[in-house]
């Protein structure tokens, strides 16, 4: 390789390195194809060939996978992937104790924009979290709730989402109110459960510790020592958004979260998300946060799709703009 560097890596724990490198070297294959260099393992060490900028982000990738292997923590391709982004970005090479524990998961930045989410996430006791979906933006939150009911720092977890869209007709859907409301907080359940063993979430369900609940459960109440998650946060009104966001009591943190591509009112209304970022621009104590689909960590095929319609849209507000 014309004009490379060779750089070699050694780690004190053979064992370890077995993981590292993974299955036929799997591991090191994906970091290949990451970063374009050529990794060999021998032994507990590693070399990297290529150009020394990419040999150094390669270099920094693998110690920030064994530091995740030292701390007892597995190694998925996910986490590979995610080593690769961010020593691809030298601003998020060292993300430092940003990591989320629960009981079950050890959640950790898998790109640029999830670690300044984390950042915002400790930093900001109003966060907005924008952009497409599998970026992270709701699980993420879940994780950070969960760690801080453990931690003791909050005595509850709330997670509301407009229910049937916006508009929450629940009406002339069957069975009873649990029955009508459960198919669109689903996703908000599947988080809680990959971070919490299951009959713990259902104590925490029971006892009222954890609530699910639409957003229209949230009027007129003051939700004091409480995480409060408001997802799919696009397809509230005005109205609604600010009725959320003055729940707040003391000692409460909340996380709002929503996609403004994929905005599903009616034709002509405003989006309450659209409406708060513009009235909380530059409030003290608000954080932002926007994901764009370079931090899709779904499948490669998703991040590709979520860039064509954006193009797409791109270009349709374009050639209208120039009617």
């Amino acid at each position: 390789m014309s004009g490379a560097a060779l750089l070699t890596c050694e780690f004190s724990d053979n064992g370890l390195v077995r993981q590292l490198v993974g299955p036929l070297n799997e591991n090191l294959t994906r970091l290949e194809q990451r970063l374009d260099v050529v990794l060999h393992s021998r032994g507990n060490t590693i070399t990297i060939e290529g150009p020394p900028a990419r040999a150094l982000k390669a270099e920094a990738a693998l110690k920030q996978l064994y530091k995740r292997l030292t701390e007892g923590h597995a190694i998925e391709m996910g986490d590979v992937d995610g080593s690769a982004r961010l020593a691809q970005d030298s601003s998020t090479s060292d993300i430092g104790d940003l990591s989320i524990r629960t009981r079950k998961r050890h959640i950790t930045a898998r790109t640029p924009g999830q670690a300044g989410y984390l950042q915002a996430l400790q930093d900001f006791e109003l966060v907005f979290a924008l952009g497409p979906a599998g970026t992270g933006k709701t699980y993420m939150a879940v994780a950070k709730a969960v760690a801080l009911k453990l931690a003791g720092t909050v005595d509850r977890i709330i997670l509301s989402r407009p229910a049937v869209e916006a508009g929450e007709r629940l009406g002339f859907l069957p069975g009873d109110m649990r029955e009508k409301i459960d198919p669109y907080l689903r996703p908000l359940y599947d988080a809680l459960y990959d971070m919490l063993p299951g009959d713990y979430v259902a104590k925490l369900l029971l006892s009222g510790e954890i609530e699910v609940a639409p957003l229209a459960f949230m009027r007129g109440r003051t939700l004091t020592s409480c995480f409060i998650i408001l997802d799919e946060a696009q397809n509230t009104t005005p109205v609604q958004m600010k009725m959320a966001l003055t729940r707040m009591g003391e000692n409460s943190r909340m996380v709002v979260t929503g996609d403004l591509s994929q905005v599903d009112l009616p034709r002509g209304t405003k989006s309450g998300l659209q409406d708060a970022l513009e009235t909380l621009d530059g409030v003290t104590g608000v954080g932002r946060v926007s994901f764009t689909h370079r931090d899709v960590v779904r499948h490669d095929l998703v991040a590709r799709i979520v860039d064509a319609y954006d193009k797409r849209d791109a270009a349709r507000k374009k050639a209208s703009d120039a009617e």
